[in-house]
């Protein structure tokens, strides 16, 4: 499905939240409550085209971010979607960073900054409905994970239209979705060294 940026003058929003500190990715992390826990994947296993295989494939490696709000309340990615348990990693004083793991999805992340690693054998297009399903969660025009309500979905900035699984996964995009009201004003963010 075709995804149609709308002009954001006619929706009132609020200030964003400031981002939080920056963890071990160089990119802020919320301090703020889990919106779902990761469903655990492992190796071999298939979701949407989507293999769980015993290494990161990087011949095509690039990042996205998404920003979840509910009723105006920032709530965090987790870190270890896509990637199978056993985790290890390092710690840090705001949020893991998981290094390992029994295997990795092509979608996943590794710590709870918001940052979607997009690491696969052969370049191809992903969307957000993808990462969903990876994730465990449902994602909808009327519910985000286990939250339900009106979605507002942005991308780079803008308001977008239809239906927010089909929101491509592309370089560095910034992906926010807000359910419920107030609608939060983008929250901006930097990739570091991503």
């Amino acid at each position: 499905m075709r995804m149609l940026a709308l002009a954001a003058a006619s929706l009132a929003f609020v200030a964003p939240p400031a981002p939080g500190p920056k963890g071990l990715e160089q990119v802020p992390v919320p301090q703020v409550p889990v919106l779902a826990n990761p469903k655990a994947v492992h190796p071999g296993e298939v979701i949407d085209g989507i293999k769980c295989e015993n290494t990161e494939k990087v011949a095509f490696h690039i990042h996205a971010h998404l920003a979840i709000f509910v009723n105006g309340k920032q709530r965090q990615v987790p870190f270890g979607i896509g990637i199978g348990p056993q985790w290890r990693g390092q710690n840090d004083p705001v949020g893991p960073f998981v290094t390992s793991g029994s295997c990795f999805m092509w979608l996943h992340t590794h710590t709870p900054d918001g940052i979607i690693h997009m690491e696969a054998p052969t370049q191809r297009t992903f969307t957000l409905g993808q990462f969903f399903d990876v994730w465990g969660q449902k994602l909808s025009s009327t519910q985000v994970g286990p939250a339900h309500g009106k979605v507002t979905a942005l991308v780079n900035g803008k308001v977008v239209s239809g239906d927010p699984r089909s929101i491509p996964l592309t370089k560095h995009a910034l992906i926010q979705l807000d359910v419920g009201t107030p609608l939060v004003g983008e929250q901006t963010i930097g990739f570091g060294q991503l």
